[in-house]
C-alpha cells in the first residue's frame, strides 16, 4: 500500500498518468481505498500477448490476487481512458464503488484509438451495481498520452 499525503483526485490520476507511460499503450489505472494508493497498474496486451490485458483489467487481478477476495467493495479505480466495455463489466464484477476517468471513449476516438462505442456509464445502467462516475479529469493531459 502506498499512502499520499496528497489524497485528491488530481493526485491518484497523475499517478493513473505516470503509470500510462510504462505501458504498451498509453493507459494506467490506480484502485484507492480510503485515500490510500492500493494498487497501479499499466496496458499490456503486447507483452503478454494477451487481448483482455488493458490497465483496468490488470490492477483488479492484481489487487484482487493480493487481498485474496474478488470483492472491491469500497474502492475507487482512477484510469486515464474510461474503461471499455470489457473493463466496465470487470468494474461491475468487482464490486468497484467509483470509476474516476479523464479522456472518454469518444474522446479516444477522435484520437485514433481503436475502442467499442459503448459508455461504461451504459454498462452500469444495465447491471445491478451503482457505481459512481466522474469524468474528465485531466482529459487533456490523458489525450496528450497519444500524440
Amino acid at each position: 500500500m502506498l499512502t499520499s499525503a496528497y489524497s485528491n483526485p488530481e493526485y491518484f490520476m497523475h499517478l493513473a498518468l505516470a503509470e500510462a507511460k510504462e505501458g504498451d499503450a498509453p493507459y494506467g489505472a490506480v484502485i484507492v481505498k480510503d485515500k490510500e494508493v492500493m494498487a497501479v497498474a499499466h496496458n499490456t496486451v503486447r507483452r503478454d500477448n494477451h487481448p483482455s490485458a488493458h490497465a483496468e483489467i490488470n490492477v483488479i487481478r492484481s489487487l484482487t490476487a493480493k487481498l485474496k477476495n474478488p470483492s472491491l467493495e469500497g474502492y475507487s479505480i482512477y484510469t486515464t481512458g474510461e474503461p471499455c466495455p470489457m473493463c466496465a463489466t470487470a468494474c461491475v464484477w468487482s464490486g468497484l464503488s467509483e470509476i474516476v476517468y479523464g479522456a472518454s471513449i469518444q474522446d479516444l476516438i477522435t484520437v485514433n484509438q481503436a475502442q467499442i462505442s459503448i459508455s461504461c456509464e451504459e454498462v452500469i445502467a444495465k447491471s445491478f451495481r451503482n457505481i459512481k462516475v466522474t469524468k474528465n479529469v485531466f482529459k487533456n493531459e490523458c489525450l496528450n498520452l497519444f500524440k
